[in-house]
């Protein structure tokens, strides 16, 4: 097989692997979250506030399925909406109080979790990951601007 297709092919299978088996970890330590809900709550508790269409960026995901996130976050009682002070037409999502105490124990099982799947790889190599999925991510963000 092609190097160019097993890159493709690879990740692709990674993405998939990585998320079906965080979604188990996530069960099995009780923690009543999606891997793509996990993703949203990791920005918020880095950030505290921010809107859905930045959190649409980050994610990678359009915006009605941002916003079905986020509806469901709202019923676990995670998550609320507001509007910003500035522009009234952007919705900003704020960690409620129960949002935010869960994020040391839910940030150790995905901190494990991950050092699981990394076990035995040698740090450059991890290093060397990072640093060409950076620059194949740069490479599609200057594909779709030309688009």
């Amino acid at each position: 097989m092609m190097v160019i297709k097993e890159i493709a092919v690879y990740t692709n299978i990674l993405n998939c692997r990585i998320k079906k088996y965080f979604a188990d970890i996530l069960n099995k330590n009780n923690i009543n979250l999606t891997p793509e809900q996990f993703l949203v709550m990791d920005w918020l508790w880095k950030e505290q506030a921010i809107s859905q269409q930045r959190i649409a960026e980050v994610i990678q995901k359009d915006k009605n399925s941002v916003t079905k996130f986020i509806d469901s976050l709202e019923k676990k009682n995670l998550v609320f909406r507001t509007v910003d002070e500035v522009d009234r037409r952007i919705n900003k999502i704020a960690l409620t109080q129960e949002g935010a105490d869960m994020e040391l124990a839910t940030t150790e099982v995905a901190i494990d979790f991950m050092n699981d799947v990394v076990k035995g790889i040698d740090e450059n190599d991890l290093k060397t990951f990072v640093k060409v999925s950076l620059q194949m991510k740069d490479n599609l963000e200057k594909n779709e601007k030309k688009s």
